[in-house]
């Protein structure tokens, strides 16, 4: 089993984004994170699904720093401890794991790396009806579908973030799922703000109460200009304008319903 991120799994050439600062690239089973050592989170994670050998297997794995890159590069154990934040699996558990038991099991609990987490309200990390159930429904589509799908996700990395144990906590999340339609590249790109959920104020964390519509479906280029990462080909591969779908802003998302695909 090869380690990283393949460009070429969906049969279309799709290479990784390139954020605008310097990274440390973290291959692993099928995925790689693409790690901004000053923030001490990802910049950009980006995992390969193939649906037709997606296995269902038992939740094992701990969560470890990663003895590739130094600790103080990493958003540890110290962030999470005795507050509301989630370590939010920016890869998902299952989204590697498939194909040989073996194979799946290793790349399931390689996802289990502080450089693969970033800091969610518990509240939102955890509500199947937003941002979990959006990368359910991504999971459930490839399975179904026996599709096989390219996503890449990370924090917005905002100067403004409020800062918290030594790094910033982000506000906002983006997703983007791409996969081979006929032919041609489709993408679909999401954001999640969780603005309204955190408050770092005098080195305290606090959740609010859960406010609705809180996951977007946005335009590719919205995540481009969000965080001035390169996403190569996938802006033109956006389906909400090959939808005719002409207005610009965020497109709230209800329930999985509301997703163009």
């Amino acid at each position: 089993m090869t380690d990283g991120y393949d460009p070429g799994f969906l049969g279309i050439p799709l290479p990784l984004p390139a954020p605008p600062m310097t990274v440390r690239t973290l291959p692993a089973p099928r995925f790689t994170v693409l790690l901004d050592p000053e923030r001490r989170l990802a910049a950009v994670t980006a995992v390969t699904i193939d649906g037709a050998r997606l296995r269902d297997l038992p939740r094992t794995g701990e969560w470890h720093l990663d003895p590739r890159v130094p600790e103080e590069e990493q958003a540890g154990p110290a962030v999470y401890a005795g507050n509301d934040l989630d370590r939010g699996h920016l890869v998902r558990r299952r989204d590697p794991g498939w194909g040989e038991l073996a194979d799946a099991r290793a790349a399931m609990e390689a996802t289990f790396t502080y450089p693969n987490a970033a800091p969610q309200a518990a509240v939102f990390n955890q509500s199947k009806d937003l941002w979990l159930g959006l990368e359910d429904h991504v999971l459930v589509y490839a399975e179904t579908t026996a599709q096989r799908l390219t996503v890449f996700t990370a924090p917005v990395l905002d100067e403004a973030d409020p800062p918290y144990r030594g790094i910033r906590v982000p506000l906002r999340y983006w997703k983007i799922a791409a996969w081979n339609a006929g032919g041609r590249l489709a993408a679909a790109a999401f954001l999640l703000d969780q603005s309204a959920l955190v408050d770092t104020r005098e080195g305290a964390l606090a959740v609010a109460s859960l406010e609705a519509f809180r996951t977007f479906q946005v335009r590719v280029a919205e995540v481009s200009a969000l965080t001035g990462i390169d996403l190569g080909p996938l802006s033109d591969a956006d389906v909400l304008p090959r939808r005719g779908i002409r207005e610009s802003g965020w497109r709230p998302l209800h329930t999985a319903d509301d997703i163009v695909v």
